[in-house]
């Protein structure tokens, strides 16, 4: 027990002695765990959020074109749509006995940036984001009345835009703030959702209705332009919709619809599963992910590297201290063990860093995927890498001290403990 506390107080003195040295490599040890931690954990949960978020829907049914675009404009309210599909569509599939639920969604305006997207009120009504969990307004809110110039504000943007029950504003066309392009209808806000931690967050969301007759707007559901007058009803035939999201009975209903619409068809994409789209991205962007994360190894490499030369360095001027420990019974072996032990401590300490390292870039990321697609990461979710990379960081640390370790084990005794003239 003596020997173990006499190891530890020499690695302290040692470190305190060169402490600038010390605190520039624990530094570099904890930016390198910091980045490792960080690049891993983030994609984890990014994966699993886009993949395998609280979506709630199994498909979207949409204009021709990339199911991957579909599903990011429609459920990540991200890219622009394809275009748009029949209303007489959306009713064919809304009746068809394998679908449980299908909500129409449509696009096309943004109030100071934020999406607005019109909906019918199955989407508070009857649809779960969650198993078991549907959309709730915060206090004193309600719904939207489909009949009415009325709207429900998700979490983020109604605090984003400091928006409550009672404020009112007007829609601007197109899905990029332009000033200039503010529509005339004014809307009120009914209820503001409480928070889902989901893309739905960042959504205003008006009845369906609301969309057609903004003023601009021109409908071709029918192959013919229609423009929606005051006071007069809107004809099934000419009303469109961007999208519809679907809900279906069972799984297999997905490999008959796919094999209907998709190759079969030629009007109309199905995206699904959602999952699946998804995670295609990810595929072909998993390069960005590999760059990232073979810098953050460069990185703790390098710092392992400024592990071995701190103290290879440092040798020759403790030699004399080495030859006095070895005079006083101290066995080559306790001395190759001080400095493994000291560069095991310098990881050690860098990877403490690491941790506050890691809160800060995975912080700064969340703010960021969260403004931009209303998903939450937390920084506190478990993963592997907590443990995996602190091991092998002071592992790797370890094997740096081996060569000055080495070079510490050979000092001779009678040499360096000659007088100093």
């Amino acid at each position: 027990m003596k020997k173990r506390i006499g190891l530890f107080f020499i690695v302290q003195r040692s470190l305190r002695q060169h402490a600038l040295s010390t605190l520039i490599t624990t530094l570099s040890i904890a930016l390198g765990t910091g980045l490792v931690i960080a690049v891993i954990a983030i994609r984890a949960q990014s994966v699993s959020a886009f993949t395998g978020g609280p979506i709630g829907f199994d498909a979207v049914l949409g204009a021709r074109g990339s199911p991957l675009q579909l599903v990011l404009n429609t459920v990540f309210h991200l890219e622009t749509s394809p275009g748009n599909i029949p209303w007489t569509m959306y009713q064919a599939v809304k009746n068809d006995p394998r679908v449980e639920l299908a909500i129409p969604y449509a696009l096309g305006d943004n109030y100071y940036g934020f999406r607005i997207v019109g909906t019918a009120t199955e989407l508070f009504t009857e649809f779960e984001y969650r198993k078991g969990v549907r959309f709730r307004t915060q206090a004193d809110g309600r719904f939207f009345d489909p009949n009415r110039q009325e709207a429900v504000v998700g979490s983020y943007a109604a605090q984003k835009l400091g928006l409550t029950a009672g404020d009112r504003f007007n829609p601007y066309h197109g899905l990029v703030f332009d000033e200039s392009m503010r529509h005339d209808e004014e809307y009120i806000v009914v209820g503001v959702l409480e928070p889902t931690n989901s893309p739905s967050d960042r959504v205003i969301w008006i009845p369906i209705e609301g969309i057609y007759r903004l003023d601009g707007h021109v409908l071709r559901g029918s192959g013919e332009e229609y423009v929606a007058q005051p006071g007069q009803e809107i004809p099934d035939a000419h009303k469109e919709v961007s999208a519809v999201m679907l809900k279906f009975r069972n799984p297999q209903i997905g490999f008959m619809m796919d094999a209907m619409i998709n190759k079969q068809g030629k009007v109309a994409t199905l995206a699904w599963p959602i999952g699946a789209v998804m995670a295609g991205l990810f595929d072909k962007i998993g390069w960005i992910n590999q760059i990232l994360a073979l810098v953050s190894y460069l990185v703790v490499l390098v710092a392992a590297g400024s592990i071995l030369a701190s103290i290879y360095n440092s040798i020759n001027e403790r030699r004399r201290e080495f030859a006095i420990l070895r005079s006083l019974g101290a066995r080559r072996k306790t001395v190759f063990t001080v400095i493994v032990l000291e560069a095991a401590s310098i990881a050690a300490l860098g990877v403490i860093i690491g941790f506050i390292v890691y809160g800060a870039i995975f912080t700064s990321a969340s703010a960021i995927v969260r403004a931009q697609t209303g998903i939450v990461l937390d920084l506190l979710k478990f993963h592997p890498v907590f443990l995996v990379a602190p091991v092998c960081v002071i592992l790797l640390g370890m094997a740096a001290g081996v060569v000055p370790a080495f070079k510490a084990y050979q000092t001779d005794v009678s040499t360096n403990l000659a007088p100093i003239s």
